[in-house]
């Protein structure tokens, strides 16, 4: 196995290892008001995302940022939890993102960050990180999307077949990502 081919196979595991759920919620909350239909959108939204924690993830990996990791862990669950409140305040008809989008690039700084200590911790001294970095964003990216399709997927389910309106779905699923943030924010309260 090639290094890439290691990189992007932690990226991958990383961001769906269901003990890292914070990452898992963070991307099902975004894909709560969306539909199948609107898949574009999303693939958009996702990758402002990537586009963010890609950033702080090379600058805190590099040592070019540093930051308290207690006051990151605390940040995270208040980015899913803000996503929820978004959610819940969203009108039934799509039109513009922008406001969405650039939550999603400036929570994915904030995750970035989160990632980088995992991330720095695999690579060590190593001298080049240019690939490694590279790969395992290019993995993170490609499990985000695995969890945008099984969300999609769920939801195509539920509204076309199980006739589920998709304000009750977006509703149901930010309102249980929403409670699980809470319960984070909670633990992570005092650092």
């Amino acid at each position: 196995m090639s290094d890439f081919q290691l990189y992007l196979r932690v990226g991958f595991d990383h961001i769906t290892d269901p003990n890292g759920y914070d990452h898992i919620l963070f991307v099902m909350a975004l894909c709560a008001v969306y539909q199948l239909k609107d898949w574009k959108k999303l693939l958009i939204l996702v990758t402002a995302f990537t586009v963010g924690h890609s950033i702080t993830l090379a600058l805190a990996t590099l040592k070019i940022v540093r930051f308290n990791t207690d006051l990151i862990e605390f940040l995270i669950p208040i980015t899913i939890l803000f996503t929820c409140l978004l959610n819940f305040f969203r009108k039934t008809e799509i039109k513009k993102d922008n406001l969405r989008y650039f939550f999603a690039v400036f929570f994915g700084l904030i995750h970035g960050l989160g990632f980088s200590n995992y991330l720095t911790a695999l690579l060590g001294q190593a001298e080049n990180i240019t690939l490694p970095l590279f790969a395992f964003n290019v993995g993170l990216e490609i499990g985000q999307l695995a969890i945008v399709a099984a969300t999609l997927l769920i939801s195509f389910i539920l509204i076309s077949f199980l006739k589920v309106k998709s304000r009750e779905w977006n509703l149901i699923l930010s309102g249980a990502v929403a409670g699980v943030a809470l319960t984070l924010v909670a633990d992570k309260w005092i650092f």
